[in-house]
């Protein structure tokens, strides 16, 4: 028998939470920090840590290095926490 995970949706974030994010990002760009991404995932949250090389605000998404020759594009509304 096999077990489902029940999907859920995705939470909206308010102003100052969305602001805190927009902050963490810019400065990981800036200083080039590393952060530690949390991701929405319709079962299981992803975690994710690198450096943001690139934010593109018209396409809403974020380069972010995971290593020395490895980067990732994320849709920035998948964000739902940052901590560096």
């Amino acid at each position: 028998m096999r077990r489902f995970k029940k999907v859920r949706t995705r939470s909206e974030l308010d102003l100052q939470a969305l602001d805190e994010i927009q902050q963490v990002l810019v400065q990981s760009m800036e200083d080039h920090s590393p952060i530690t991404l949390n991701l929405f995932d319709p079962i299981d949250d992803k975690e994710i840590r690198g450096i943001v090389m690139r934010l593109d605000q018209r396409s809403r998404q974020l380069k972010l290095r995971t290593s020395d020759d490895d980067w990732e594009w994320i849709n920035i509304e998948d964000v739902i926490h940052v901590t560096t």
